[in-house]
């Protein structure tokens, strides 16, 4: 059946709290569908100027190694905000629902996002986003935190949890908190958990069972979610430090290559096809990652939901040329900020991620 987009209807989209809509005719009638975009963008070490963590800020300072000072955090600033007022589609011309974001020091760095990205928006005369802030402190070494933009024109806030990563033979174990955030997209409730699962560092190997650990404390925040709600919709997304066939996802967390079969509390990944066509977000010695993941419960595919209510439609990886380096060996990978001590003035190490999710609406 055509499927035929109609961009001018943004007053309707705007009144059924959704971005934009898709329409078709079925059968004489109409068939509207709220379209809702969920990112997410690892923002590479944005951290400010001030040293307010010791030796592990010092870095981000003007007296650390980086002489990370005003002009260059003003200009990362910057550059991301032009990254994320990209987000945009024929169906969500004003930007994404909810970007779940990570590497921030704190939520004043997100506030200055926040400006930067209306003031970007404005000059360009179109309407600013208002992106609303959602952050919390972790016990992470680094100071790094995850949190979450919001545009509550599409995503009514209800409540966040934050649930510590406990590693029971490593007491002194530190790391990002996993931050759910729930609130309404269109009539239907979802959860998001953003995540920054531990590092490689160490080896993969050896690292593994710190991630495995993640995906299992992500699993049980969504078992207990589905324990008081069961048809709820859970999304779980962040720098997952592997990829969609390493054991964390696709054995812990459960995470399937393909949707068909996947029961309404399993959990689909339709990042794995794209890692399998050589599509990555970030790339180490000669060979492509994606690490940046958004991950659907059964409870949002339309095998199980129905099309009345919201479920996955597509997914991809917001590789924008201009968020590519075109030098030398690092040509096509993201460019980053600073690459072997050379400042280069970018966006960030790795591609963000965005899947959409709609709802249909029939109209008599």
């Amino acid at each position: 059946m055509k499927r035929i987009f109609l961009l001018p209807l943004l007053a309707l989209a705007i009144a059924l709290g959704a971005s934009a809509q898709e329409n078709r005719s079925d059968n004489g009638g109409r068939r509207q569908y709220q379209v809702f975009g969920v990112a997410f963008y690892n923002l590479e070490n944005l951290f400010d100027t001030i040293n307010n963590n010791g030796s592990y800020d010092l870095e981000y300072s003007p007296e650390g190694a980086k002489k990370w000072n005003g002009r260059k955090y003003r200009s990362k600033i910057a550059n991301l905000a032009r990254a994320i007022t990209s987000f945009t589609t024929p169906t969500t011309p004003n930007g994404p629902a909810f970007i779940g974001v990570s590497e921030i020091e704190n939520r004043s760095v997100l506030e200055d996002l926040v400006k930067a990205i209306d003031e970007r928006l404005k000059s360009e005369g179109k309407q600013p986003w208002h992106l609303r802030i959602v952050h919390h402190d972790s016990p992470d070494r680094r100071g790094v935190d995850v949190g979450a933009l919001y545009n509550e024109r599409y995503f009514k806030f209800m409540n966040v949890t934050n649930t510590p990563l406990i590693i029971a033979d490593k007491p002194n174990f530190r790391t990002r908190d996993q931050m759910c955030v729930t609130g309404r997209m269109g009539a239907d409730t979802v959860s998001i958990i953003v995540n920054h699962w531990p590092s490689r560092l160490g080896g993969q190997e050896q690292s593994s069972p710190l991630r495995e650990a993640a995906a299992a404390t992500s699993k049980h925040i969504a078992d207990s979610i589905w324990a008081l709600r069961p048809n709820e919709g859970v999304i779980v997304m962040g720098d997952l430090n592997d990829d969609p066939q390493n054991r964390s996802c696709a054995q812990v967390l459960g995470a399937s290559k393909k949707a068909k079969g996947v029961a309404e509390h399993g959990f689909f990944n339709p990042f794995w096809s794209l890692l399998d066509k050589g599509i990555g977000t970030l790339a180490y010695n000669s060979s492509w990652n994606l690490f940046d993941q958004i991950i659907v419960s059964g409870s949002l595919l339309e095998q199980n939901s129905g099309e009345e209510h919201l479920h996955y439609w597509k997914a991809q990886v917001n590789n924008f040329d201009f968020l590519k380096d075109t030098e030398g060996t690092r040509q096509g990978y993201p460019l980053r900020t600073f690459a072997s001590g050379m400042y280069l003035n970018g966006f960030s190490d790795h591609f963000p991620t965005e899947i959409f999710l709609r709802r249909a609406v029939i109209k008599k």
